[in-house]
Formats: C-alpha cells, sequence, structure tokens
C-alpha cells in the first residue's frame, strides 16, 4: 500500500543530487506523510523567497496559482473591460483566477456554494457580483441577471448543468477554460452537456488544461504574482487541518464544500 500523493512544502534533510542540498525548502509533488524520499526531483521547485508564508508555495506561488495564471492568461488572454465568470470561485484556484482577471481591468462575478464564500468573494476579493449557485433555481437566469451583456470569459470548474448555461450566455468569439469539472467527479454516471451547439454559432473556443503544462512559465509568473501579493493587490485564503490524522476528513470535506480557500493539512511545523 502506498501513501496518497499531492503537492506540498518540504524541507530537504539529505541530498545526494547536485541541485538540492540540505535545508533547501522545496515545492511539488510529494507523499502524504512525515518524511518522503524523492526519486524524481524534477517535480520539485526550489523555494527561492522566504517573505511570504511558506503555506503559499501549495496556493497563490503554488500549483493553483500556476492553475489560475496558465488557464487566465495564457489561454484566455483578457483584455480590459471584458466579462469574466469563475465558478467555484471561493477555491484555491477559482479565487486567483477572478483576483487577475481584476488585475486586467475586467467585470468579474463568481458564484459559490454559501453566503459566507459569496460574501468572501465580494468584499475580500473584489469580485463585481458574486452568486449561491445553491439559491438559484434557474442558472441561466441568474447568469443573465450578473451578466445582461454575455459573457466573454468562463473559467470552468463545476461543469454539467452549470456550464450548460453557462454556453446559452457567452459572447461571440467567447473562451472558456476547462480546469475541472467537479460536479462529476463522483458520479457513476457523468452528466450530459445539451448546449454544445452554442460552440458553433458563438464560435466559442474550449480548451482543457493541466497546471504542468505552464511550468517552463513559473520564473514569469512569479515577476506578476509576487510584487502584487508584496503591494496588497492579492490576497489568498487558506483553510488549515492540523496534523496528517486530519487529512482524510480534510480531503473528503472538499467535496462537499465545507473547505473555504485552499485546503492544507499541516504535516509538520514550519
Amino acid at each position: 500500500m502506498q501513501p496518497l500523493s499531492g503537492y506540498g512544502v518540504s524541507k530537504v534533510l539529505d541530498s545526494t543530487h547536485p541541485n538540492y542540498k540540505k535545508d533547501d525548502l522545496v515545492w511539488g509533488l510529494t507523499s502524504w506523510e512525515e518524511y518522503s524520499l524523492i526519486q524524481s526531483p524534477q517535480h520539485l521547485i526550489k523555494i527561492l523567497d522566504t517573505n511570504v508564508p511558506l503555506s503559499y508555495y501549495t496556493g497563490i506561488l503554488g500549483m493553483p496559482g500556476l492553475t489560475a495564471y496558465g488557464g487566465l492568461y495564457e489561454l484566455c488572454s483578457p483584455k480590459k473591460g471584458e466579462y469574466v465568470y469563475v465558478s467555484a470561485a471561493s477555491g484555491a484556484v477559482g479565487q486567483l483566477v477572478g483576483q487577475f482577471a481584476k488585475l486586467v481591468g475586467c467585470y468579474v462575478v463568481g458564484s459559490a456554494g454559501s453566503k459566507e464564500k459569496v460574501n468572501l468573494l465580494k468584499n475580500k476579493f473584489g469580485f463585481d457580483d458574486a452568486f449561491n449557485y445553491k439559491k438559484e433555481p434557474d442558472l441561466d437566469a441568474a447568469l443573465k441577471r450578473c451578466f445582461p451583456e454575455g459573457i466573454d470569459i468562463y473559467f470552468e470548474n463545476v461543469g454539467g448543468k452549470m456550464l450548460d448555461a453557462v454556453l446559452l450566455n457567452m459572447r461571440i468569439h467567447g473562451r472558456i477554460a476547462v480546469c475541472g469539472m467537479i460536479s462529476q467527479y463522483n458520479l457513476e454516471k457523468p452528466e450530459g452537456v445539451h448546449n454544445l451547439m452554442q460552440v458553433v454559432g458563438k464560435r466559442i473556443r474550449m480548451e482543457g488544461f493541466l497546471a504542468g503544462d505552464f511550468y517552463h512559465q513559473y520564473p514569469k509568473f512569479l515577476e506578476l504574482v509576487m510584487p502584487a501579493i508584496k503591494e496588497g493587490k492579492l490576497v489568498y485564503v487558506e483553510d488549515i487541518a492540523e496534523g496528517l490524522e486530519k487529512a482524510p476528513s480534510a480531503l473528503v470535506g472538499i467535496f462537499t464544500g465545507q473547505n473555504v480557500g485552499k485546503q492544507l493539512v499541516v504535516v509538520a511545523p514550519e
């Protein structure tokens, strides 16, 4: 039996690799355990700036940050004044997508699953508007209310009925970055999408991607994000569970929306 793997921040205790020495800090794929033997160091990135919380390298400065950056900036090329919609917007990636879009001057709306999360989007992350999808019996009507002119860019985290409603509200030459579809992960039979013909008439570009597609752009990403963090233009919310024994419940909670922000598990104190 093997431990689960995931992204984390680690300290090097010993190394025979020329690029890593004792006490170096790294982020990347590791295992859910207190000590790991890393045999594929190409999956690790050395941490050079420790003037921010180390936990940020599991989020805003790690895989979620690169995911938000690549999906929005590289795939969708947002322009000032465009209309951007983010589903699952209070999560690890969504909260960053909205803030990145605001840096460009876009109008941004997000959806989340509780009043608390909606308030967070509007009052902490700077979204122009937000709604609780659980309180909306008609998602198409909710999107038309928020986007009377339609949607230029949709950052897709949910899938299913949400994607179907968004397709009806996309503008001509709209772009959809498909990051994930959390509504479908645990279904025995995935839901169908009925409005895909909208892609043809509206000339919508819809593209899936992985964070790894943009690892080569990590230095460029840091040049954008690190100054924005230090100037207070970007904020990040984390939901921290203490102790490896809390990891299973923290993981399960993600699928029921219990976490607010990036879910972290502290295995060993900094």
